[in-house]
C-alpha cells in the first residue's frame, strides 16, 4: 500500500512539472530593468533636491512639532524633506484637527504619519474638511478616518476632482459609508476627472446589457460590483473589452461570462488575456482535461482563471506534498482558493480528529473560516457521540 501511494504521488508531481514546462519563459533579459531602476533613482534624487527650498531644517517647524509631542526623529528618518521647507503651518493644522475633536495623542500620530500635512494652508485643509463631511456622519468619524488614513485626507491637490466624484457617486446611488471606504482605501479613483469615472461606469453598463443582463438589475449589479472592487475604475475600457472578448473566444457563453464577473467581483479586469491564457493552459495540463472540461472547472472555481501560474503551481505542490491527488483536486478545485498555510492548518486540525483527507473528499477543507469551523464541529461531534446511545441527538453550534 505504501509503495503504491508513493508511486501515485510521484506521478502527480510529474504531471505538475510537465504543466510548468508549458509556460516557462527562459532567456529573460534583465538589463533594461536595471537601467530603468537606475534612471528612476536618479530622477527621484533630482526631484528631492530641487523640491527642497533650504538645506537647513526649519527651526520654527521643529519647535512647533516638539511642543505637540511629535516624534521628530521619526520624521527625520522617513520624510526629512518636510523639515527643510521654509513655510509650514504646524500650529494652524494642529488647531483644525483639535477643533474636530482630536486630542494631543491623535494630533501627534497624524503628524508623525503624514508630516507633509503641515505644508498645506489652513484654507486647503478646511476645504477638505468640508468635503469629507459630505459623506461622514459626524466629525468624530472624520477625525478617526484622518488618523487611520492621513495621506488620503491631505491629498488637497485633487480637491475639485474629489468633490465632483463624491457628488457623482452619491447620484449613482452609492451609500456614504461605501464612499468613505473608497476615499480611504482607493483614493486614486477620486484624483481622476469625474468624466473618466462616468465613462467607465457607462462602459460597464453597456457590457452588462450586451451580455444579456436586464435593465432592472443593472443598477444593483453596478453598485455591488463597485462596492466589492472600486479599483475597476482605474482601468480602461480597452482592458474590459479585451478580457471579455478573450472569455467569449474560449467558448464561455454570455451568461457564463456574467457569472464569472460576479464571482470574481470585477477582479477579472485586473488581468490580461495573456495571463488568463497561461493560467488556463497550466490547469489544462495538470488536470489532463478537454477544453470543455476546463471551462466547467473554471466556472466551478474562477481562481483557476484569476490566479497566476506561480500561485497555482505553489498551491498544487502544497496539496500534493500533503498526499492529496490531482484527481481529488479536480473533484473539488475550490480548495485552490486557499493558501498553502491555511490548507496545512486545516489538515492538521482534521487529522487530530482522525479524519484522513487523503482517502476522501476535500469538501471538509473547503470554504471560509466560518464554514470550515462548522464542518470541523460536525466531524468532532460525530467522533464524540456516545457509543451506548447511538440515537442521541448531536448538538452542533452554528
Amino acid at each position: 500500500m505504501m509503495l503504491r501511494g508513493v508511486a501515485h504521488s510521484a506521478k502527480d508531481t510529474f504531471t505538475l512539472l510537465l504543466a510548468r514546462s508549458q509556460y516557462c519563459n527562459p532567456g529573460l533579459n534583465l538589463s533594461p530593468v536595471w537601467n530603468e531602476l537606475a534612471n528612476r533613482s536618479f530622477l527621484i534624487h533630482s526631484t528631492y533636491t530641487t523640491d527642497t527650498k533650504s538645506r537647513e531644517e526649519n527651526k520654527k517647524t521643529i519647535e512647533s512639532l516638539y511642543k505637540l509631542s511629535v516624534d521628530i526623529k521619526k520624521i527625520r528618518r522617513l520624510k526629512e524633506w518636510v523639515l527643510l521647507q521654509d513655510v509650514a503651518y504646524v500650529k494652524e493644522i494642529a488647531g483644525i484637527l483639535q477643533e474636530m475633536g482630536a486630542d494631543e495623542t491623535t494630533v501627534a500620530n497624524i503628524l508623525e504619519r503624514c508630516p507633509e500635512a503641515v505644508l498645506h494652508t489652513p484654507a486647503e485643509v478646511n476645504s477638505q474638511r468640508a468635503l469629507w463631511q459630505l459623506v461622514c456622519q459626524n466629525e468624530k468619524q472624520l477625525i478617526t478616518l484622518i488618523e487611520q488614513f492621513p495621506e488620503s485626507f491631505f491629498a488637497t491637490k485633487y480637491h475639485e476632482n474629489q468633490k465632483a466624484n463624491i457628488l457623482f457617486f452619491q447620484e449613482l446611488g452609492l451609500k456614504n459609508n461605501i464612499i468613505t471606504r473608497f476615499l480611504t482605501s482607493a483614493p486614486n479613483i477620486f484624483h481622476h476627472p469625474v468624466e473618466k469615472n462616468k465613462n467607465m461606469i457607462e462602459t460597464l453598463q453597456k457590457k452588462y446589457l450586451s451580455l444579456g443582463g436586464s435593465d432592472a438589475n443593472m443598477k444593483i449589479w453596478i453598485l455591488k460590483l463597485l462596492s466589492q472592487n472600486p479599483f475597476i475604475l482605474l482601468h480602461t475600457s480597452t482592458t474590459i473589452q479585451e478580457n471579455l472578448e478573450f472569455l467569449q473566444k474560449n467558448d464561455f457563453t454570455d451568461n457564463e461570462v456574467l457569472q464569472l464577473l460576479s464571482k470574481l467581483k470585477g477582479f477579472i479586469f485586473q488581468l490580461s488575456p495573456t495571463t488568463m491564457e497561461k493560467s488556463m493552459l497550466f490547469s489544462k495540463n495538470v488536470f489532463k482535461c478537454s477544453d470543455q472540461e476546463l471551462k466547467e472547472l473554471v466556472l466551478k472555481c474562477p481562481a483557476l482563471l484569476y490566479y497566476s501560474v506561480p500561485i497555482l503551481e505553489e498551491r498544487f505542490e502544497g496539496l500534493l506534498k500533503e498526499g492529496i491527488s490531482v484527481e481529488q483536486i479536480r473533484e473539488t478545485p475550490m480548495v485552490l482558493e486557499l493558501t498553502t498555510q491555511i490548507v496545512q492548518y486545516r489538515i492538521k486540525k482534521l487529522s487530530a480528529l482522525g479524519y484522513d483527507v487523503k482517502s476522501g473528499s476535500l469538501e471538509s477543507l473547503n470554504g471560509t473560516k466560518k464554514e470550515f469551523e462548522v464542518n470541523y464541529g460536525k466531524i468532532q461531534s460525530k467522533k464524540e457521540r456516545p457509543i451506548f446511545n447511538p440515537v442521541a441527538p448531536i448538538h452542533i453550534e452554528d
